[in-house]
C-alpha cells in the first residue's frame, strides 16, 4: 500500500478544506408520489456540511420530481462561517427557507428566527437526538456523527498474529496493554494524534463534557460548574482524559514533531498499517478512502476510554449525537414556503427514496430510528450498530464558538510538551471563568 501515499496526499489535501470549514415509508410522507399541493413553490436550503453539497443537490432533484417543489441548495462557501452567513442573510432580507447549522447556532438563533416544530410527527422517530430550547423543538436532527478511537482491525491482527476483539478495550489498562503488545510485536508507534486545533479542542477535549453523565444536560452542568470556579484538577473526568491522552501520546506516530504533523498524512498511517488507532470521528472516512481504504476493510471505533471502571458507559460505548440541525425560517418565509419546507423534511424521514438518499447519497447516519438503511462505510455502520445495541451516548456539548480555537491552542501546547497538566487545567479554568 505504500505506493498509494503520493496520490493520497494530493487528493486528501482537498478534503481537509471541507473538514475545516429518514426512516421507512409511512403516513408522514405526504410526497411519495405525484405532485404536492405546494407544487411550483420555490424554497432554499443553506448547507453548512460542504462534503455533501452534491448529494443534497441530487436529493433536491429527486424531491422535485415527486412533488413539484423546487429546493435550491445553497452552499456555505469555503472559509465562510455558517452563523455569520445566516445572520447576514437575515440582516439583508435574504434568509434561506431552511438552514442546516451546528447545534450551538440553532440554540442561539431558534427563538428569534426559527419556526416552532414541536408538533412534527418525526420527533417520535428521533427522540434521543432532539434538541429543545425552552421545551420547544425548533430544528430537525439531520444526521448523527460520532467520535472515539478509529481502529484498523486488519493491522492489529496482522501485527499480533491473533484475532482482535474490539469490545475487550473497555478500560485504560486494556488500552495500555494493547498498545504495549503492538509495540512489542513491531508496530513501534501504533497511535495517530492529529494536531488540528478543532480536533484537539473540540473532538478530544470535548470528552470531559460529554462523558460527565452521557447527556447534553450533563455536559451543560459540568460546564456551568467550571464556569463557577470548579478546579479541573478536582474533576475526575479531566484527569481520566489527560491520563488517556498521555498514554496515546506515548505511542504517537507524530511524536517527534507533533505540531508538524500533516492531517493529509495521518489517515495514510492507519491505512498502510504503520499505525492501528487514530483519534477521530466518522467524518474521517473520506480521508481514509483517499488513503486507500475500502468499504470492505475492517475499521471501527473503540471508546476513548476514561479510567479503569469496566462498567462505565464511557468505556463501553462511543459518543454519537446529532451534529447538524435544520431549522425553518419563521421571519421571512411565507406560510406556503414553510409548509413546503416541512414537506421536504417529512420526505427525508418517511419517503423510501428520501431515506435511502440521505444514507447512501449523502453518506450520513440518520437520526431517525425508522430509517433502516445502512451506511455504506464501515465507520458509519459501526456507529449505527452501536446505537442499536445501546453502546452509544448521545451527549453533544454546546460550548461557546471560540472554545475549540482557544482550548485547541492550549491542547497543542500540551501535546508538544510545552505545558504541564497543571497548566492545561489553568488554561481550561481561565477560559470558563472568562465566560
Amino acid at each position: 500500500m505504500k505506493s498509494k501515499k503520493i496520490t493520497a496526499l494530493l487528493t486528501a489535501a482537498v478534503l481537509t478544506v471541507s473538514l475545516l470549514a429518514g426512516c421507512s415509508s409511512g403516513s408522514g410522507g405526504g410526497s411519495s408520489a405525484g405532485n404536492s399541493e405546494y407544487a411550483g413553490t420555490k424554497i432554499s436550503f443553506l448547507n453548512s456540511k460542504g462534503e455533501i453539497q452534491s448529494g443534497l443537490e441530487e436529493m433536491a432533484e429527486a424531491f422535485e420530481k415527486g412533488t413539484g417543489i423546487v429546493v435550491d441548495i445553497m452552499a456555505c462557501g469555503a472559509g465562510e462561517v455558517p452563523y455569520t452567513k445566516i445572520t447576514s442573510a437575515y440582516n439583508s432580507g435574504t434568509a434561506p427557507t431552511m438552514a442546516m447549522l451546528d447545534t450551538t447556532d440553532i440554540i442561539a438563533l431558534a427563538e428569534e428566527y426559527a419556526l416552532d416544530l414541536s408538533d412534527a410527527e418525526w420527533i417520535g422517530e428521533a427522540e434521543a437526538q432532539i434538541t429543545r430550547v425552552n421545551d420547544k423543538v425548533y430544528s430537525f436532527p439531520f444526521c448523527v456523527e460520532g467520535r472515539g478511537l478509529i481502529y484498523n482491525k486488519t493491522a492489529i491482527e496482522d501485527t499480533l498474529g491473533t484475532n482482535f476483539d474490539p469490545s475487550s478495550i473497555n478500560s485504560y489498562d486494556a488500552l495500555k496493554s494493547l498498545l504495549e503488545q503492538l509495540r512489542a510485536a513491531g508496530m513501534e508507534n501504533p497511535v495517530v494524534i492529529s494536531k488540528e486545533d478543532w480536533s484537539l479542542g473540540a473532538h478530544q477535549l470535548g470528552f470531559i463534557y460529554d462523558a460527565y453523565d452521557g447527556t447534553t444536560k450533563g455536559a451543560d452542568d459540568i460546564m456551568a460548574q467550571l464556569k463557577g470556579g470548579l478546579d479541573p484538577l478536582e474533576y475526575a473526568r479531566f484527569n481520566e482524559f489527560v491520563d488517556t491522552l498521555d498514554l496515546l501520546l506515548e505511542y504517537n506516530i507524530n511524536g517527534k514533531n507533533p505540531l508538524g504533523a500533516l492531517y493529509e498524512q495521518d489517515p495514510i498511517f492507519l491505512v498502510d498499517g504503520d499505525a492501528a488507532i487514530w483519534a477521530n470521528g466518522v467524518w474521517a472516512w473520506p480521508n481514509l478512502t483517499d488513503a486507500g481504504a475500502e468499504s470492505s476493510d475492517e475499521y471501527g471505533f473503540l471508546p476513548f476510554v476514561l479510567g479503569n471502571d469496566t462498567s462505565d458507559f464511557a468505556n463501553n460505548g462511543i459518543q454519537a449525537a446529532a451534529s447538524k440541525q435544520v431549522m425553518i425560517d419563521k421571519v421571512q418565509a411565507s406560510e406556503q414556503e414553510q409548509n413546503a419546507a416541512k414537506e421536504f423534511l417529512n420526505w427525508i424521514v418517511y419517503n423510501e427514496t428520501g431515506q435511502q438518499m440521505l444514507v447512501e447519497t449523502c453518506a450520513v447516519i440518520p437520526a431517525c430510528g425508522n430509517n433502516k438503511n445502512e451506511p455504506l462505510d464501515p465507520l458509519g455502520k459501526d456507529i449505527q450498530q452501536k446505537m442499536a445495541d445501546g453502546k452509544a451516548f448521545s451527549s453533544s456539548f454546546i460550548a461557546p464558538s471560540d472554545h475549540w480555537s482557544v482550548m485547541g491552542a492550549a491542547m497543542q501546547k500540551y501535546i508538544a510538551k510545552e505545558s504541564s497538566r497543571e497548566e492545561l487545567a489553568q488554561s481550561l479554568s481561565g477560559y470558563w471563568k472568562a465566560q
